[in-house]
């Protein structure tokens, strides 16, 4: 079976790359297709791949500015020749779901999200005060397009997969299909408990500096608390997120993978103030055997038991808004229940997440029969005697 693997582009290592990094061990002669490659910036594992990319590879300033060119992208996903591979396995939250693959071949979809930059989180890539008048204007025209592009390409998958309950209902409305969930993995492992008097009395956050993150508001809210807080990454909210952080917030920037277990171990807390599509980070915090401060919606609701009457091995305290105001309620109510939340049983809540369980599933549906779109028809041609 020739196999050919489709991911949006490739800049660095988070969610995305670490379910594209599964696929590479699934399909390791596979070809791997990507509108983008920012030579190192992954995982060995995908490195090694036989990378394609397409002329957006070509265009200037790209790795600081490829987002500009968005608009370009429906063209070059579609400009990949997949006519002579049996099956393709597309790795998507922007247009790597888009390709064209010819009939005697399947395409499997795990889609991370419906493209978000023009659906639910529009304001908050190019509102007011998000981008420049200029890149609002164009994004504001370029729209209506992509949002067309998006929905009439989500035809040409054969089957879906969502990284959560939250992007299968997204992929329903959007694109009126259904998707099989299976949850992102976590690298449970890396990961372990420490005893109280090792815990120290700070609240952590991880994760890129985008918008949809909103990292704002937990600086905001922890400026207000005077509780110490210590953020994890970087990205195109960072010069704003700086102005903001009062003494009590340290912004780490990008630390090495022995640095941020001992973090996720000792913080008090893991913070959460973003709707996200799945959401690693809390399982790692969890992995660590330390609870999560999350706002309600998104993949959370997949992966985080919230402390509720009656409930019995909670893992986190959900807010309802994401507002100053909400969050500060949910840090004082952690703080009055901490007792509550057990390390151990938030390990092995996380361990049900594990990677290995990812890969299992992820093999498990990719050969079980679905009829036409079952391994016997993946290679249409007549087996030789």
């Amino acid at each position: 079976m020739r196999v050919a693997l489709v991911h949006d582009w490739l800049t660095g290592m988070r969610g995305g790359e670490k379910v594209l990094e599964v696929f590479c061990e699934l399909y390791p002669d596979a070809d791997l297709h990507t509108l983008l490659h920012v030579k190192g910036s992954c995982s060995p594992t995908i490195e090694r791949m036989h990378i394609k990319t397409s002329f957006i590879q070509r265009l200037p300033d790209l790795e600081r500015s490829y987002r500009r060119f968005l608009p370009l992208f429906p063209h070059a996903i579609e400009s990949f020749d997949f006519s002579r591979y049996d099956l393709v396995i597309s790795s998507s939250h922007c247009v790597a779901k888009g390709v064209i693959t010819p009939p005697h071949c399947t395409h499997v979809s795990y889609v991370h999200t419906p493209m978000r930059y023009v659906w639910d989180q529009f304001g908050e890539y190019f509102g007011p005060g998000r981008a420049g008048r200029l890149t609002r204007l164009a994004a504001t025209v370029a729209a209506p397009f992509l949002r067309a592009w998006d929905e009439s390409s989500s035809l040409r998958v054969d089957r879906y997969i969502a990284n959560s309950t939250h992007v299968a209902e997204r992929i329903r409305k959007r694109y009126r299909r259904e998707a099989h969930v299976i949850f992102p993995p976590v690298e449970t492992a890396r990961f372990k408990p420490v005893a109280a008097a090792q815990r120290d009395d700070f609240y952590l956050m991880v994760g890129a500096f985008a918008p949809y993150k909103r990292v704002d508001l937990a600086v905001e809210a922890f400026n207000r608390l005077g509780r110490p807080l210590k953020i994890v990454g970087s990205g195109q909210d960072e010069a704003r997120i700086r102005k903001l952080a009062g003494p009590n917030v340290e912004l780490l920037g990008s630390v090495d993978d022995a640095q941020l277990v001992h973090l996720y171990a000792r913080c008090k807390a893991f913070i959460f103030p973003g709707e996200e599509d799945a959401g690693i980070t809390p399982l790692e915090a969890m992995a660590s055997g330390r609870p999560v401060i999350a706002y309600g919606k998104g993949g959370v609701r997949d992966t985080v038991v919230p402390l509720e009457p009656g409930a019995t091995n909670p893992t986190g305290i959900f807010f309802a808004r994401q507002s100053v105001e909400d969050m500060i309620d949910a840090v004082r109510r952690f703080e009055a229940a901490e007792s509550r939340f057990d390390p151990a049983a938030l390990r092995r809540h996380a361990e049900a997440f594990d990677r290995n369980q990812f890969k299992r599933r992820i093999e498990a549906h990719l050969r079980q029969d679905h009829g036409p779109l079952g391994p016997t028809s993946w290679s249409r041609r007549p087996a030789l005697a």
